[in-house]
């Protein structure tokens, strides 16, 4: 079994090349370390946008949402879907303006949007959502209602093709402008965790649980996220 994607054209990594990956494990430690994820699809010949958070297991990414969203609704379909995910690292800051750029992480992943409409899968997918950012606290939550099961929809796709790409460099300036007099270099830009904001409703002496330790202030949220999933996948 091999341990990395096959690029196609709509895949392949055309512009700067050598920061492409192809490897699994690479692609799926974007994925898991993100939060949020864009997933990109067409209706009618009008493409679209939408952000949603999203999880993976092995080699398939879900996502949820309303089942009156019209995304949700053109996905179950079978529609083919682009989805990815950014980490935006630094802000690259060069000599002159063309040689400006940032250090990123990306993943672009290609396949077919399905609708999960077993009813133990979606059951199970859904608990998943909460079980992926905090693992242990889908069983101390109240249980879903028939309604609010029947009003969120939930997709999959099967990761069909998939590239990531990484910038993690300090400035690439021409030599000509080595001496010219102003400042380059990076400045790293970083995701971190607050203090939690207890609820208004909230009863007096409901401590803060254990299983959000992971989100204790100050930390970095792609490293919160990589964490929170390899807990989630070792439960698995």
């Amino acid at each position: 079994m091999t341990n990395a994607y096959h690029p196609t054209p709509r895949s392949r990594v055309k512009r700067s090349p050598t920061r492409a990956i192809y490897d699994h494990e690479k692609v799926h430690a974007i994925l898991d370390s993100a939060m949020l994820c864009h997933v990109a699809y067409a209706i009618d010949g009008q493409p679209y946008c939408t952000p949603t958070i999203h999880w993976r297991e092995g080699g398939q990414v879900y996502w949820h949402g309303s089942s009156a969203s019209r995304m949700l609704r053109q996905q179950a379909k079978g529609m083919p879907v682009c989805l990815t995910v950014t980490h935006f690292d630094g802000l690259v800051l060069a000599r002159s303006a063309y040689n400006h750029s940032c250090n990123y992480r990306s993943a672009m992943v290609f396949g077919t949007a399905r609708l999960v409409d077993e009813p133990e899968e979606k059951r199970r997918a859904l608990d998943a959502i909460t079980e992926r950012l905090v693992p242990g606290r889908a069983a101390t939550l109240r249980p879903m209602s028939t309604q609010e099961i029947k009003a969120t929809s939930v997709v999959v796709m099967e990761i069909e093709e998939a590239s990531a790409k990484i910038r993690a460099e300090n400035v690439g300036d021409d030599a000509e402008d080595g001496d010219w007099p102003v400042w380059a270099g990076v400045i790293p830009l970083v995701t971190r965790t607050g203090a939690p904001e207890p609820s208004p409703m909230l009863s007096a002496g409901i401590a803060l649980p254990e299983t959000l330790a992971p989100y204790r202030a100050g930390r970095r949220l792609d490293e919160v996220m990589a964490e929170t999933y390899a807990a989630y996948a070792g439960k698995e």
